[in-house]
């Protein structure tokens, strides 16, 4: 039932012509399922309200309530058609009057764990994009099916909209930095294992895959008891995020994964200063996949001590600061951090390598990023003590990697199985740090187990990270003339 429902809000939203693209798509449903939502949350708090003798304070005043102009209902509980708007009148409302007033619940609270910031910050970002009335009453109503009642109904959709979180990255374009593999991030979550009372923490955070999945993951191994489940809720899990709707995206996901009120704040994370990060500022783990190839500003440049204009270089110093001694980070990024020569990234490696024991780099296989043609690694260090010897694992499927061929969990098995006593294998080997150059201080990927001239990359391989490129190349120049 639920998977319909999405399907015919998409189909509805095709028709309209102020939603034109996935990522359209899943902005306007978030912020109607958000509302729908938050319905269900404030009559939930007002029936444990009741129960133990007090009376409950609403959130939103009446008339801005899903009940008053969603879904306005008669004495039997149905639809009451006089009163419901449609049309221009229902556009012009949403737009003219419910996004203002939601919006100024900015100005109540700079908290960002209270339900109440996260109103103020999705509606003074998010536009209402569905431009018919008649449209926005059909996808009103679907939305009124949804439950969030039970666990079970918030799995379900929860599944449902990671799928929609995926095809938006599969659509290309600038969806793509939304959508990590989970395989690849379960993997990741799996190495470093985060414990109920430690802080995790994602920098960039896009659609919280991270934060998700890892409180999927402590969930599941904590002793469920009250102490141990409001730890979870309100102190674990913390994320930045700069992009609007990335960052309503990740909130609306981490609500379907249960929690209420994400500690998820709407800021440029490069831009806030590093040097005055705090030990109380740190956290006990940090997974992300910041975005790469970005350039940031020469004022945003400023904040580190290594100036460079890569987003992924700058991002990766604010996560080695950013860390507790003894705090565990799992990071995926360009494999170019690895072996390029100019003197920032020679920097940053001899910082890393000095600061942190970068005990494992992952090396993933073209394709692994559905619609990018950029070869990743994932570096796990722990802060506070020297790189004496890294191991470094080869994923090999066995296959080429793509949109109908991705990333699954059995792919990252033997990685997971070998990586926890660092074995030698046929795609991993150690690396004495001592051994490598202490100029360059490259630690590119060189597999000892595969000869040279069998290192060299298939012809067709070769042609399918051209055509990836081209198509690339491609999709930024059709961005391009559409700016223009």
């Amino acid at each position: 039932m639920f998977e319909q429902t999405f399907k015919n809000i998409d189909d509805i939203l095709w028709k309209d012509s102020g939603a034109d693209s996935e990522l359209d798509y899943i902005g306007q449903t978030s912020w109607v399922m958000f509302l729908r939502y938050l319905d269900d949350l404030e009559k939930e708090k007002k029936d444990i309200k009741e129960l133990s003798g007090e009376e409950y304070t609403y959130i939103l005043d009446e008339k801005y309530r899903w009940n008053s102009w969603a879904m306005p209902r008669n004495e039997k509980g149905e639809l009451d058609h006089q009163k419901a708007m449609t049309g221009k009148d229902l556009v012009d409302f949403v737009d003219l009057e419910l996004f203002p007033y939601l919006a100024k619940f900015k100005e109540k609270t700079d908290n960002a764990q209270t339900i109440e910031y996260k109103i103020g910050e999705i509606f003074s970002e998010l536009k209402n994009k569905i431009q018919s009335g008649y449209n926005l009453r059909e996808i009103v109503e679907l939305a009124d099916e949804l439950p969030f009642k039970s666990s079970k109904d918030k799995h379900e959709l929860s599944h449902l909209y990671e799928t929609k979180i995926k095809n938006m990255g599969n659509a290309g374009r600038n969806g793509g930095q939304y959508y990590t593999p989970r395989p690849l991030i379960r993997a990741m979550i799996n190495v470093i294992n985060p414990k109920i009372g430690e802080k995790v923490y994602d920098g960039a955070v896009g659609s919280a895959g991270f934060l998700c999945e890892t409180y999927d993951y402590m969930y599941e191994r904590m002793n469920k008891n009250v102490d141990n489940l409001k730890i979870l809720q309100e102190k674990t899990f913390y994320g930045k995020e700069k992009k609007n709707l990335a960052y309503v995206i990740g909130i609306m996901n981490m609500i379907l994964h249960g929690i209420e009120a994400p500690n998820i704040k709407h800021v440029n994370t490069l831009a806030e200063p590093i040097r005055d990060i705090q030990e109380k500022d740190r956290y006990h783990v940090i997974l992300a996949n910041p975005p790469f190839g970005g350039k940031e500003r020469k004022e945003v440049q400023q904040n580190f001590d290594i100036k460079t204009g890569e987003t992924a270089f700058l991002f990766m110093q604010h996560f080695i600061k950013s860390l507790k001694a003894g705090g565990r980070a799992a990071v995926v990024i360009k494999n170019t951090i690895l072996s390029n020569s100019d003197n920032a990234s020679i920097a940053l490696r001899k910082h890393l390598l000095e600061s942190c024991n970068l005990h494992t780099i992952l090396d993933m296989p073209s394709g692994t990023f559905t619609g990018a043609g950029v070869k990743t690694v994932v570096l796990f260090f722990t802060k506070g003590e020297p790189t004496k010897k890294t191991w470094y694992y080869q994923l090999n499927p066995g296959r080429n990697m793509g949109k109908t061929n991705p990333l699954n969990d059995k792919d990252m098995s033997e990685f997971i199985e070998l990586q926890k006593e660092f074995k030698d294998s046929a795609n991993s080997w150690n690396v004495d740090i001592h051994d490598i150059n202490e100029n360059t201080y490259d630690l590119s990927v060189k597999n000892p187990n595969v000869k040279d001239e069998a290192s060299l990359r298939a012809p067709k391989e070769i042609l399918e990270e051209m055509e990836n490129l081209d198509n690339e190349t491609n999709k930024l120049l059709v961005s391009i003339k559409e700016f223009l």
